[in-house]
C-alpha cells in the first residue's frame, strides 16, 4: 500500500486557499456536563498546513472538544472561530460545508452503500442538482454525477485505497475502512480535518502509511488537528502538541517541549511508560 499511496496525487483544484492567519481559533472553550466539567479552558490555534496533536489520558475531553468545534455538542462556555467566523451556534452539516470536516473515533460508514457511494456522499452539499434534473436524468444530472465519480475516485486513490470501489463497505477490513472514512472527509473539500484517533486498530505497516498520508493532506495546504494515543505517531508528526488532563489544558508546545514538560510526565507520558514497561 506504501508504494500507492506516494505516486498519487489529490483531484485537481479540490482544496480551497486557506489565506494567512490561523484557520481555527479555539479560545477558553468550556463544557460541562452537570456537574462535570469534560472540557475546561481550552485555548489554542490552528493554521491551515499545520499539524496538531491534541493527546492525554482517557476522559481527558479530546473527544468532546472535537464534538463542540463541530458542532455535535453547544458548548458552555469560551469561543470558536473558522476561517475569521463563529461557528458556535452551527449545525455539524454547516461548519462541514464551510470547509471543517472530521474523521471519528469509531469508523461511521454507511455499511450497506458501496465504497465509492461512501465518498460520494460528502459531496451532496456542493453538487448543484434539483428534483427536475434527478428524475429525468438531464445531461446535466448526467455531467454532475460523472464528476463525483471522477472526484470520488481520485480521493480513494489518494489515500491508497487498493480494492473495489463496488465493494460494500461493511466488507472492508477494518484499516481500509479507515481509508474510505478520510477520503470521504477529503472529498467535502475541507480547509481542515480532524481526525480522531486514525490509528486506532492499524497494524505497524498501516500506521506507517497513515503517517505518509496525514503528510501529503497537510501538504495541500489542509490543517490538521489529531486526537491519538500512540505517542510514537504523535511525537513524529506533529508541529504543536496540546495536551488535556480531566478537560484541562495543561501544555501546548513542540513534541520536545510537551516531552519534557513535568505535568505532562506525570498526568500522561509518565503513565504510558509504565503502561509499556510492564508489557
Amino acid at each position: 500500500m506504501s508504494e500507492h499511496t506516494t505516486a498519487v496525487t489529490a483531484p485537481a483544484g479540490t482544496i480551497a486557499d486557506a489565506g494567512d492567519g490561523p484557520l481555527l481559533q479555539v479560545r477558553d472553550l468550556r463544557l460541562s456536563f452537570g456537574g462535570v466539567k469534560a472540557v475546561d479552558g481550552l485555548t489554542f490555534d490552528a493554521h491551515a498546513g499545520q499539524i496538531i496533536s491534541v493527546i492525554g489520558p482517557n476522559g481527558a475531553g479530546k473527544t468532546s472538544a472535537f464534538n463542540c468545534i463541530t458542532g455535535f455538542y453547544r458548548a458552555t462556555g469560551g469561543e470558536i472561530l473558522f476561517a475569521g467566523e463563529n461557528i458556535m451556534k452551527r449545525l455539524p452539516s454547516t461548519i462541514a460545508k464551510g470547509g471543517l470536516a472530521r474523521t471519528f473515533q469509531n469508523v461511521r460508514m454507511f455499511r450497506e452503500m458501496t465504497v465509492v457511494d461512501n465518498v460520494k456522499t460528502a459531496m451532496h452539499a456542493r453538487i448543484s442538482q434539483n428534483v427536475f434534473d434527478a428524475i429525468l436524468h438531464t445531461p446535466r444530472y448526467r455531467r454532475v454525477e460523472r464528476q463525483a465519480l471522477e472526484d470520488a475516485r481520485g480521493w480513494l486513490d489518494f489515500v491508497g485505497f487498493s480494492h473495489d470501489e463496488d465493494l460494500l463497505a461493511a466488507q472492508l477490513p477494518y484499516g481500509e475502512q479507515r481509508r474510505v472514512e478520510i477520503a470521504r472527509a477529503l472529498a467535502s473539500q475541507p480547509r481542515m480535518l480532524l481526525l480522531d484517533e486514525p490509528a486506532a486498530g492499524l497494524n505497524h505497516s498501516e500506521k506507517q502509511d497513515l503517517i505518509d498520508l496525514i503528510r501529503r493532506i497537510r501538504d495541500l495546504g489542509v490543517g490538521i488537528v489529531l486526537i491519538e494515543h500512540d505517542m510514537g505517531l504523535v511525537m513524529n508528526i506533529s508541529e504543536r502538541v496540546v495536551v488535556l488532563n480531566f478537560g484541562r489544558e495543561i501544555a501546548d508546545g513542540t513534541p520536545e517541549e510537551v516531552r519534557r514538560n513535568p505535568e505532562v510526565i506525570e498526568a500522561y507520558l509518565g503513565a504510558e511508560e509504565t503502561e509499556e514497561e510492564g508489557q
